[in-house]
């Protein structure tokens, strides 16, 4: 790494104000010390542990719980849709304008995200992302019009960007590599909880009158931001941003409270450190990154944003989002018509949903990113062919047969576990961690403005694309979809199981470029910084 003089100590530093340099001089063993331990697996592993530190758990339950907001909108608008429709008399379009609106606007809070956080910190993002939603569902559930409720889409998309964005990275920048898998992947974990909730609201609420179920389904959805909002009192700075802004004792402190060991504690004290090297001023608040990002990026920080952008863009290409908000339509086109049915299914559809992400979560410190992202996707387009030849079908079937509607049940259900072990968790996982700190925040709301803008225009285009060339026609396309994003994962996306977030960015650099010491490498070597 190139800079001069020493790098700042953890634990000297009180005022977390000196010790680093400019970058022209060369610390003796921070670059090798990370190239060699790529060879070797990464740093010492000894420190490695099945358990999980109970005080960072929390930190990104509590993060995480934020992402219950999408998910709950994403379910409950399943179902709210089919009254909203009835009770505003609204056309097929403008019911996927308000479906879609919500993923359009998220994008907002997802670029505004970035740059917020590294201003005010992670876990102040946090709370005022549940704050924007919260004003959103109050005012979804008060609509007593069409525009007056897609206003209230607007602003709760916007609070949905940032919780999107700031989550899982919160939650990898508080967690130890050995388990920052399971940790990343709790906000996807909450989505599906968040949607499971909203299947049981649609369920449970669909006896109210027409006018007044559909409000109470969106306006439940204030009660987890108002949660948060209180939750992120008790909740630590995210260690990594305390080192950026210099403020190395509190750094540490919550480093010794996340670590289940010593061997943490020094490993991750050494990365700090190195890390740190690269930012001269205490003051920096993000500036000057879309430059490095969009303008003028080196060669290894091009291929973290394709790595990036191009999982989100396939999460939501894939029409997950779409086929959870659409499944009462696609099912009402199979002759499934009483409402309650209707829900049931999106309920059975919701546990399947909710079990997988567990299991992905689980194990992806234990199997890694690329295995199960790699069995998911050939899953999720093997399940759209199925979906899509069962929609076919009943499409060209007067009679509707039973084991042609199962057939696309078991279809929809392997679907969605299969996004779930694979895309869901893991796009957030590599989102939040294939970025060095000082683009971390505003690399990370880039790429998920992509997944939240596809997701926007998928859903927003869904019925109409389907009309015109039928359920069957759409899952089709679909899949073939699915087809290319397996083999982009697979040739793109690196193996990140058990590396700290300073190795990961090594990972992204030309494996032959090694020790040589030229103006190119002393240039990447900074903006990695």
């Amino acid at each position: 790494m190139q800079f001069t003089g020493s790098p700042p100590s953890l634990e000297s530093d009180p005022g977390g104000g000196g010790g680093r340099g400019d970058c022209y001089g060369r610390l003796p063993d921070s670059e090798s010390y990370y190239r060699n331990s790529l060879k070797h697996g990464g740093p010492s592993r000894s420190h490695r542990r099945t358990s999980v530190n109970g005080y960072a758990l929390a930190g990104a339950i509590l993060a995480s719980t934020n992402s219950i907001l999408l998910g709950y909108d994403i379910g409950v608008m399943s179902g709210a849709a089919l009254y909203i429709k009835e009770d505003l008399q609204i056309s097929s379009t403008q019911e996927e304008i308000l479906v879609g609106c919500l993923n359009i606007f998220s994008l907002i809070g997802s670029l505004a995200a970035g740059k917020t956080s590294d201003q005010i910190g992670r876990r102040y993002t946090i709370l005022l992302a549940a704050a924007t939603f919260f004003l959103g569902a109050i005012l979804m559930g008060i609509a007593p019009s069409f525009p007056f409720l897609m206003a209230g889409r607007v602003v709760a998309g916007i609070g949905v960007g940032f919780s999107l964005m700031i989550a899982p990275v919160y939650s990898a920048e508080l967690s130890p590599a050995s388990t920052r898998g399971f940790l990343a992947s709790l906000p996807e974990v909450f989505i599906n909880v968040g949607i499971l909730l909203g299947y049981i609201s649609n369920y449970f609420l669909a006896g109210l009158p027409a006018s007044l179920n559909w409000r109470v389904m969106l306006g439940l959805a204030a009660l987890p931001a108002l949660l948060v909002g209180f939750a992120v009192v008790f909740m630590p700075e995210s260690p990594r941003w305390l080192v950026m802004k210099g403020r190395f004792a509190e750094a540490k402190r919550v480093l010794i409270k996340t670590s289940s060991s010593e061997e943490e504690v020094e490993s991750a004290s050494r990365e700090f450190q190195f890390l740190h090297s690269g930012i001269s001023s205490n003051t920096w608040r993000g500036q000057g990154v879309w430059k490095e990002l969009l303008f003028k990026p080196s060669k290894p920080v091009r291929r973290m944003l394709v790595a990036a952008v191009g999982i989100n863009f396939f999460m939501q290409a894939s029409g997950n989002d779409a086929v959870i908000y659409y499944t009462p339509e696609v099912f009402r086109a199979a002759g499934i018509h009483n409402k309650r049915q209707l829900f049931g299914v999106n309920v059975i559809m919701g546990l399947s949903k909710a079990a997988f992400v567990m299991v992905s979560a689980f194990y992806l410190d234990r199997f890694g990113r690329r295995p199960l992202l790699l069995l998911g996707s050939t899953g999720m387009a093997l399940s759209l062919f199925i979906l899509g030849l069962g929609s076919k079908i009943l499409q060209h079937s007067d009679s509707k047969p039973l084991w042609a509607v199962t057939m696309c049940i078991v279809a929809v259900c392997g679907f969605v576990s299969f996004f779930s072990i694979g895309l869901g968790p893991i796009t957030w996982v590599y989102s939040s961690e294939i970025f060095p700190l000082r683009l971390r925040a505003q690399g990370s709301g880039l790429a998920i403005s992509v997944n939240r803008l596809v997701s926007g225009v998928v859903s927003m285009t869904f019925l109409t694309v389907s009309m015109k060339i039928s359920f069957g026609g759409m899952f089709f396309v679909l899949g073939g979809i699915m087809v290319v994003g397996t083999v982009f994962f697979y040739v793109v996306m690196p193996e990140t199981k058990g590396k700290s977030l300073e190795e990961i960015q090594f990972l992204f650099q030309d494996k032959e470029g090694g020790d040589v010491e030229t103006k190119e490498v002393r240039r990447v070597d900074l903006e990695l910084t």
